[in-house]
């Protein structure tokens, strides 16, 4: 499965989550420190819906760009 996953640049870290799994987030030092981690937590957090009987929600979250003059 392919999930969206959110990145945001905080003060001193970048956080990830992902829209179709909540509660699933992950902090790094980078973007793509988080980005790994995020992946890591996915996979955990599957691996805790299926051992405990429940429903692993399908993607569906999508993103778009829209520009805007400033």
């Amino acid at each position: 499965m392919r999930y969206m996953v959110v990145i945001e640049e905080g003060p001193t870290s970048f956080g990830a989550y992902v829209p179709d799994l909540p509660d699933c987030i992950a902090v790094g030092g980078s973007s793509q420190e988080a980005l790994q981690l995020i992946q890591e937590a996915i996979e955990f957090h599957i691996e805790g819906l299926k051992e405990e009987g429940q429903r692993i929600p399908m993607p569906h979250s999508s993103s778009s760009f829209v520009e805007v003059q400033a």
